[in-house]
This record gives structure tokens, C-alpha cells and sequence, in this order.
């Protein structure tokens, strides 16, 4: 690497490391607990590019004899050459297609393979909604997955078969060559001078000048070709969110604003398509220059031997197809250049997303950022013993929470936007790892989060009302009559209609399901994240008391604004902002300071009953009422 800048320098060991990742994992396919089929399928295709090559060398001996038998006038030859064609035409199509077989299947298969496993550790202890909470290099991981992986899993297969073929038929061709063209002698000066194996030379100088005009010409290639599977993916992406935020953006009259975004983001994806454009023209140029000099430089080298006798027409056209068979391996790199820059770009984008995961496996091993400890109790329903949540980066949001939680007990967790109480209560669900301290939970308890934006999965209305629960598991008339209870009655009838319900579904229907999900699942703790936002007081009210009565001995922890909250709540904690994180600074028992403010709303009426020449009682109800006050307050 010398004379690169430094820059230059890490990036090309960013981007040997990021190849070097995706090969520690793709080779796990042939190893000890891969595909037991793999090895199959590879020495499967191996023997078939052996047999092609076998027949391709025949069909170069065919050449030569009919051009001979040509140049001889032989009619009887010709046409027994004529027929004997035809079977090797049919067994190099029939392998031909049987290696193409083995080809796709092994891709197939390795993708699969390769898929199975990155989805797994993706979707593995919440990491893919981590990974949207942490900074790196795996945005668009749905595009990583989908496209990435399958170029990147695609490609090797068809480069280690070319690169195989192609070294097999350049040593079997040189030979070839070697033999047909012999030494060509010519005389400069008055001195003879000789070249062994002439068509050899000219066939290695031809085709390094033609990779390195190429290397030179393409270097920038991989580079282009990354940054337009980037713009590519980001496009996608903002099409994505269009479609799925249709309506806010219909309501608001957005559509102007997103038609800009999105011609801005695919203009960008045009400037890269220009970028790839000018590269594809540039390889184009020596690759097509390349294939027409290739065809006449063979001829022209040999023509001074074919007139002196030395050689017969059949040889020449024999060390033609040679010639172009040796030329076609040696330019593997030419006519394949684009193709491994896109794999190139593609499994590094794939290495990305494995190395934020990895990143994130680490941290969980206990390395990294200190992470939340959580285990189990038979205490109490929750307890946060110590509790700190901070950012990836040790950045705190909420500090030392210590609370007790008793089965049944119903809290509501409030403070202003922006202290933190989301962070809170994913930590106390998992979802949310970093931080210090212990999450205890009920021992062998069944949990539910309701966030304020239910997930409403694809399929149909059944399937989105049992979730995550199969809709096969579930009993469908308890569904049915479950759905009325909350309100969802109108839908009963549309249970098994598989239509885009996130889109169909208002957002006061959404938290309306979201309810009936709590009904069907029937857990031991509730975190309900403004799980009522959407609802008028009166709807809020029912769900609410629904869910009390029909899951009255269920630990429930709310997050909310709303002040009537209150009243369906047990207990209160505050949290208030600080300079180094949000702390629990007040925990209030609501039940009691409802039955002190019945108290005072009897003291009041009983007050406003006396007569007003009753002065004994009335003094008697005027000492008590400062007190009652003061407890209220």
C-alpha cells in the first residue's frame, strides 16, 4: 500500500476486514454443522466442469479435423465429422444444464443457509430493535437481508466455478497451444531468432495487458458500486415509511413535501446509476476491444507458418479456438470485474450488519456497555433494585429507581416528555439493555407491553388479534366475543379477511385490539405505554375498567399524561428531570389520596348543608376541614 494516503489505507483494510468477516461466516456451510449436502452438490459441480472441459478439448480436436479434412476435399470425413457433432453438441448442452443445476441449487441452498443463521441472531434477545437504538454501519437491514445477502451468496458460487473452469481450460488450452503453434523462427539482421511456444507468450502478454488496462480502468468500480446499493436501499426505505405512514401524511396534506424527499433521495440514486454508467462504459471499451483482437491476432500469428507449409488450415483454426478458450480465462478478471465489485460492495454491507450484531452479542457476554441484570423473585411482581438506564454510550436517562412492586398492584409511572419513563419500562420488559442495577421479576411470569402504536402483523384480523399467539392456537369464538367487548364488534364478521389492517384500522381501533390481545393472552404483568392515547375519556374509561375486572389479579404498570389516569391506578411514581438523569422522586399512594379527597368532598357538602344558625356544627366542620386540606395537599 504505499504511496496511499492513510485514509486510503484504513479504508482498504476496513474493507479486506469487512470480507474477511463474511467468509468467517459463509464458510460455516461447508464445515462441521453445515449442510450435509454441501460437499455433495460442490464435488457434483467440480466433475461436471471436468467433463465440460473433457468435451470442450473434443469439440477443439473436431475443429481441427474437419478444417484439414476441408482443406483436403475429403467429402466422406466432412460428413461423418458432421455427424459425430451432434452427440457433442448434445452431451455439452446436457452437461451445460446439469451444471448450471448444480450451480443455482448450491446458491440456493448457501443463501438459505447464510439466511437462516443472520436471522436468527438478528431477531435474537430484541438485537433488531436495538440495533435502531445504537450507532453503526446497518441501516436498511431488511435490504441487507434481501438483497445484499442473495448478490453475496450468488456470486462466489459463480466466480469459484469460473475461476476453476477458467484455470483448467488455460492450462489444457496452453497446451494446446504449445503443441500446434511450436517455435516460430524468423530472421532480423542476419541472425535467426526463435520463440518457443510463440502463441503461449502472445496469449499471456495479450491477456495481461488487457486485465491490467482493465484493473486500471475499473479500480474504482467497488466503491460506485456500494455507494449505489446504499442509495438504492435508502430509496426503498423512504418509499417504505410513504406507504406505511399513508395516512398521517393524507391528513396533514403532506404529499408535496414527500414527493420532494423522495425525488431528492431518487435523484441520488440516479447520480450513482451515471457513476455506474461511466465505469460499465469504460470496461466495455477494452472488454469489446479485447474479444474482437483476440479472434484475429491467433490467425495473423499463425498465417506467416500456414504459408511457408508448416502448418495446415486445420491447425490454424484449431489454435484459433484455442487461443480464444486460453484468452477467455486469462480475461475471467476482465468480463467479471463489475460483478465482483457489486458481490464485493454487497457482502460488505451484509458484514456490517453481522459485525453490529456481533457487537451487541459481546455486550450481552458482559463486555462493552454495562447492561441490565434481570432475574426472578417471589417477593413481589417487580422489582427495580438499583436501577440505572442510560444510552449505548453510558449516557444516563433514568438513575438509581429503587421500587417494589406487589402482585396485583396497579402503578402509573409519570413525569414530563423527555424524562425517560419509555427507557423505564422497556427496561423493565427487556427490550431496553443498558444500564446497571436488576429487574426482578414474578418467578414464571407471563408479560405483555402495550406500546402506544400497536404492531398490526400482515394476514388476517384473527391472526392480529391473537398475536404473537398463532391465530390457530387461539379459540376463535373467544376472539369473536372478545372483539365485541372492546368495541371491535363491527369487525367480527371480517375475521378471516386478509387485507392491509394497519392501514384499515384507525388509531383508537389499533389500542382498541391492543386490549383485546390482553383480554385473549390473559398476563400476570401489563406495562402499558400511553396505551390509551388514542382513546376518548369515555372509551378510555371502559378498556380500563375492562381490563380490572376481567384481569384483576394482574400486575399493571402505566405510562400516561392523562390526570383522569388516576383513578384506576393504586399508586404513583414521579419521575423529574436532572442534569445527570431522570430520578423516581415521589411515590403516591393514589388509593389513599382518594379516600382523603372523598373525606374533603364530604366535609365540603356537609358544610354547605348547615344552617347558617348553627354555629356549633359549623365551627365543628370549619377545625376539621384546614386538617383535611393539609393531608390532600
Amino acid at each position: 500500500m504505499h504511496g496511499l494516503g492513510q485514509e486510503q489505507k484504513d479504508e482498504l483494510g476496513s474493507r479486506r476486514y469487512l470480507l474477511r468477516r463474511f467468509w468467517a461466516t459463509g464458510v460455516g456451510y461447508w464445515r462441521l454443522g453445515g449442510e450435509r449436502s454441501a460437499w455433495v452438490l460442490t464435488g457434483g459441480l467440480f466433475a461436471l466442469i471436468l467433463l465440460n472441459l473433457g468435451i470442450s478439448y473434443e469439440v477443439n480436436i473436431w475443429n481441427r479435423t474437419i478444417f484439414d479434412e476441408l482443406q483436403q476435399r475429403d467429402s466422406a470425413t466432412v460428413l461423418l465429422q458432421g455427424i459425430i457433432y451432434f452427440p457433442l453438441m448434445a452431451i455439452s448442452v446436457a452437461l451445460g444444464v446439469l451444471g448450471v443445476y448444480a450451480r443455482m441449487t448450491i446458491q440456493r441452498l448457501w443463501r438459505a443457509w447464510f439466511n437462516r443463521r443472520l436471522l436468527d441472531r438478528w431477531l435474537a434477545n430484541s438485537r433488531y430493535y436495538q440495533l435502531n437504538l445504537v450507532k453503526g454501519d446497518h441501516a436498511n437491514p431488511e435490504y441487507r437481508l434481501a438483497e445484499d445477502l442473495r448478490l453475496a451468496t450468488e456470486a462466489p458460487i459463480d466466480f469459484a466455478a469460473g475461476v476453476i473452469s477458467a484455470f483448467l481450460s488455460a492450462v489444457t488450452f496452453i497446451f494446446v497451444l504449445w503443441t500446434i503453434g511450436g517455435a516460430l523462427s524468423f530472421d532480423v539482421a542476419g541472425a535467426t531468432i526463435t520463440i518457443p511456444g510463440f502463441l503461449v507468450i502472445a496469449a499471456v502478454i495479450y491477456a495481461v495487458l488487457a486485465s491490467g488496462t482493465m484493473v486500471f480502468i475499473g479500480h474504482r468500480f467497488v466503491a460506485v458500486s456500494e455507494s449505489k446499493n446504499q442509495a438504492e436501499a435508502e430509496y426503498r426505505y423512504m418509499l417504505t415509511r410513504l406507504r406505511e405512514n399513508a395516512e398521517s401524511i393524507t391528513l396533514m396534506g403532506g404529499e408535496d413535501e414527500e414527493r420532494r424527499t423522495v425525488d431528492e433521495s431518487f435523484g441520488i440514486v440516479l447520480h450513482r446509476w451515471r457513476d455506474i454508467c461511466i465505469q460499465a462504459v469504460r470496461s466495455t471499451v477494452v472488454s469489446q476491444t479485447s474479444g474482437y483482437f483476440s479472434a484475429v491476432l491467433p490467425i495473423l500469428l499463425c498465417a506467416p507458418k500456414f504459408l511457408d507449409g508448416s502448418m495446415t488450415l486445420g491447425q490454424i483454426m484449431q489454435a484459433a479456438a484455442a487461443f480464444a478458450v486460453v484468452q477467455t480465462a486469462f480475461n475471467w478478471l476482465v468480463d467479471n470485474y463489475p460483478r465482483l465489485a457489486d458481490w464485493s460492495a454487497s457482502a460488505r454491507r451484509v458484514s456490517s450488519l453481522m459485525i453490529s450484531i456481533d457487537l451487541l452479542e459481546r455486550a450481552e457476554s458482559g463486555k462493552g456497555a454495562p447492561r441490565i441484570r434481570h432475574s426472578e423473585t417471589d417477593r413481589a411482581a417487580v422489582r427495580l433494585c438499583n436501577l440505572s438506564v442510560t444510552l449505548d454510550d453510558a449516557t444516563l436517562v433514568v438513575k438509581h429507581a429503587e421500587v417494589t412492586i406487589a402482585r396485583g398492584e396497579r402503578v402509573l409511572v409519570v413525569g414530563q416528555s423527555g424524562t425517560g419513563k419509555s427507557s423505564l419500562v422497556r427496561a423493565i420488559g427487556g427490550q431496553w439493555p443498558w444500564g446497571k442495577g436488576e429487574v426482578q421479576l414474578q418467578r414464571g411470569t407471563k408479560m405483555c407491553v402495550v406500546p402506544q402504536r400497536p404492531y398490526i402483523p400482515l394476514g388476517t384480523l384473527l391472526r392480529a388479534a391473537a398475536y404473537p399467539t398463532p391465530a390457530e392456537e387461539v379459540d376463535r369464538e373467544e376472539v369473536a366475543k372478545t372483539l365485541k367487548v372492546v368495541g371491535l364488534g363491527h369487525f367480527v364478521d371480517r375475521l378471516d379477511e386478509d387485507i392491509p389492517w394497519e392501514q384499515t384500522l384507525s388509531g383508537g381501533e389499533k389500542q382498541r385490539l391492543a386490549f383485546a390481545r390482553l383480554l385473549i393472552a390473559r398476563p400476570n404483568i401489563v406495562v402499558m405505554d400511553e396505551a390509551t392515547s388514542a382513546l376518548d375519556p369515555s372509551s378510555q374509561k371502559h378498556l380500563m375498567e375492562l381490563i380490572h375486572k376481567r384481569l384483576h389479579a394482574a400486575t399493571i404498570i402505566g405510562v400516561g399524561h392523562r390526570p383522569e389516569l388516576e383513578s384506576f391506578y393504586e399508586r404513583k411514581l414521579v419521575l423529574e428531570s436532572r442534569h445527570d438523569g431522570a430520578r423516581l422522586t415521589r411515590d403516591v399512594d393514589l388509593t389513599r389520596l382518594a379516600a382523603l379527597a372523598r373525606r374533603r368532598d364530604i366535609v365540603v357538602k356537609f358544610d354547605r348543608s348547615l344552617p347558617a344558625c348553627s354555629g356549633v356544627f359549623h365551627q365543628s366542620a370549619a377545625s376539621v376541614r384546614p386538617l383535611t386540606s393539609a393531608i390532600v395537599r
